[in-house]
């Protein structure tokens, strides 16, 4: 057989996850650490966040210059994993994960957690132990984790705000009585100093923090004084084969030409779902309601993900430019959608945490409230309620629901999904659709 040879898929770079017994115990400065400091020694590292997350990601992409992913072991399908893990792995020497929560929680007690995803993709665990209030009890935490699960493997863990050099030796002493085969990476001291600022849904944005680079330096140096950085290279392994990846993408393309608007108001937005809308064949635009522009006049699918619109719902309520395009675009049949702050956003009008009510673009029958705060959480099966360009009646997807808004009307208008629990407990109707203008508080990871 002649012609030329073919060309062999480069091999997938090695990967590791970063996890903890628990959520506030340091693993995200931890990562954000690593990823700085191995970026600033010239290492060509990639990284992830598992599960639905947007603010994390932006914190990673401005610690390594590079675009963060997610991988959502409940809401993505195994292609899907595949492909996003396929994008991830071009010309990286590795990959580093951060976890959610702690390791074993996840979106019900058996699916969903940052332990499936290592069981599935065969990357080992680190684990970040926050060792502030316990010495040696620490090590039988430690110990707990580590033989939880046979499918999952510990493979170092790290002691985060240590008080002084006789609280690291005692734990230092237990771990080496009780877990002498699992490596201790390093001691942690506490760094008051070293936060990252919060806000109601979490932490503040990457381009919002008042000095990034400053911050992300101050964790490098954190994690280079006290990490034994040159042993993450061993523990790293390859993602184990999954299924091929799917030519489908996790979303249908709302249009042919989607304008999108994307600033501070209005980040959340999934990168796996974009590029799977130019995989297939969509244009995109974007463009800034903050900035008073209005969407692209030739598009024929506009969206708004979610954000914070409510912190800037006065300067968005003026915004005549913005709100005009959206109608005009409504006007001209574009499809026209909103997730959680973009569902807001077409509403009648959202009322502040002052208790001040902005008009929005009043393109659906639906008034939104941050004065009476109510968290609403949790992973959805959403299924679409009736024909649109998300998919016909009946379509299924999975996705994630995250605000403290609470609905003061959602009027006239049929809903956009019905919807249950990751649990299986219907939720019964959520959003509206009118026309061709749809949303709701959903934000859409995958089609299940």
């Amino acid at each position: 057989m002649t012609g030329r040879p073919r060309r062999r898929a480069p091999a997938a770079p090695p990967g590791l996850i970063v996890a903890a017994p628990a959520s506030g115990s340091g693993k995200t400065l931890f990562t954000l650490g690593l990823l700085r400091l191995l970026a600033r020694r010239g290492r060509r590292i990639a990284s992830a966040k598992c599960g639905p997350d947007y603010i994390d990601p932006a914190f990673h992409a401005a610690a390594t210059g590079r675009p963060c992913v997610n991988l959502d072991p409940w809401a993505m399908r195994p292609e899907t994993l595949s492909r996003v893990l396929d994008g991830l792995s071009d010309d990286a020497e590795c990959i580093v994960c951060e976890g959610v929560m702690g390791l074993f929680d996840g979106a019900t007690a058996d699916s969903g957690s940052t332990a499936d995803l290592a069981a599935a993709l065969g990357w080992p665990v680190i684990l970040v132990v926050d060792a502030r209030a316990q010495a040696a009890s620490a090590a039988a935490l430690t110990r707990g984790f580590a033989t939880h699960r046979a499918d999952i493997r510990l493979s170092g863990v790290v002691f985060n705000r240590i008080g002084g050099a006789t609280h690291a030796a005692t734990i230092a002493d237990a771990m080496a009585r009780h877990l002498p085969d699992l490596p201790v990476l390093g001691f942690l001291p506490r760094d008051e100093d070293i936060v990252v600022p919060s806000r109601h849904l979490g932490l503040i944005q990457a381009n919002e923090h008042p000095d990034l680079d400053g911050f992300l330096d101050r964790a490098a140096d954190l994690v280079g004084d006290h990490l034994d950085v040159d042993a993450l290279p061993r523990i790293a392994r390859p993602a184990a084969p999954t299924r091929g990846p799917d030519p489908v993408p996790p979303l249908p393309p709302p249009g042919q030409r989607i304008a999108m608007a994307r600033d501070v108001a209005f980040a959340f937005a999934y990168p796996h779902v974009t590029r799977g809308w130019r995989a297939a064949g969509a244009d995109l635009t974007a463009f800034s309601p903050l900035a008073d522009e209005s969407p692209d006049a030739a598009a024929d699918a506009v969206y708004l993900p979610g954000g914070y619109p409510e912190l800037f719902a006065g300067r968005l309520a003026a915004n005549r430019r913005f709100l005009d395009g959206l109608r005009a675009a409504a006007a001209r049949g574009a499809f026209v959608y909103g997730e959680c702050g973009g569902y807001m956003t077409l509403g009648a009008g959202l009322i502040d945490a002052d208790g001040t009510r902005h008009g929005m673009a009043g393109l659906l029958p639906v008034e939104t409230s941050f004065a009476a705060r109510r968290l609403t959480l949790g992973y959805r099966d959403a299924t679409l309620a009736g024909d649109t360009p998300l998919g016909a009646a009946g379509q299924r997807f999975r996705g994630h629901e995250f605000h403290y808004a609470s609905l003061r009307a959602e009027d006239a208008g049929r809903p956009l999904f019905t919807c249950r629990t990751a649990r299986g407990d219907d939720l019964g109707p959520a959003g509206l659709c009118v026309g061709r203008v749809a949303g709701s508080f959903v934000h859409l990871i995958d089609r299940a």
